[in-house]
């Protein structure tokens, strides 16, 4: 008779693998150095930017929800209202981010939805890089709108090409003007973000 110990040790099919448990193995196949916290959300960071996954488990299928936030920089206006109008953007704009201002940080987050048989992953790669462009796409379009409401010409991301217009602006301006650029919904956000931790 053989020893048991010696016998491979398979994973349980993934319809009995929780969730958390696939997450980390995902992020750490991404070797995006995952952390599990005592209230059983996962902690990782990308491109220098600290990321949460909660999953809510259901009884046919789970949602699995990608989220950070962000201290707001000093240098990105104060007026609530255009900050939340930079999130209404990034709603409209970026296909499944939400956004929000929550205690003077920016929030954002993604949810989706994970089969118990399905490899989460993918969709963790998806996410991140939908997060980070919203970050980006929130920063750059608060600051523009603050510039044009001063009467002052938008400045453009560092490197833009030539005739590149700020945008896009999907909401209407915060004086309640049509936005230059508005009605371009291509959800593009290259640009200047805010490093670090701050948006």
């Amino acid at each position: 008779m053989s020893d048991p110990t010696s016998l491979p040790n398979f994973p349980p099919p993934p319809q009995e693998h929780p969730l958390t448990g696939r997450v980390l193995d995902a992020l750490q196949d991404l070797q995006m150095s995952p952390n599990l916290d005592k209230a059983g959300d996962v902690a990782f960071e990308v491109q220098g930017q600290k990321l949460f996954v909660k999953v809510i488990e259901g009884e046919q299928f789970d949602i699995m929800r990608i989220y950070g936030q962000w201290q707001i920089a000093s240098s990105v206006p104060e007026e609530l209202f255009t900050r939340l109008n930079g999130c209404n953007d990034v709603t409209l704009g970026v296909n499944l981010v939400k956004a929000g201002i929550a205690s003077g940080n920016l929030v954002l987050a993604v949810e989706q939805i994970i089969a118990r048989s399905e490899p989460p992953k993918p969709k963790v790669q998806i996410a991140t890089g939908l997060l980070l462009q919203a970050l980006q796409l929130w920063h750059r379009n608060v600051i523009a709108k603050a510039q044009v409401e001063r009467g002052e010409e938008p400045d453009l991301p560092e490197g833009a090409p030539e005739g590149t217009e700020v945008g896009p602006w999907l909401s209407v301006g915060s004086r309640g003007q049509q936005a230059p650029g508005d009605g371009n919904a291509d959800g593009n956000a290259d640009g200047g973000g805010a490093p670090g931790d701050q948006a």
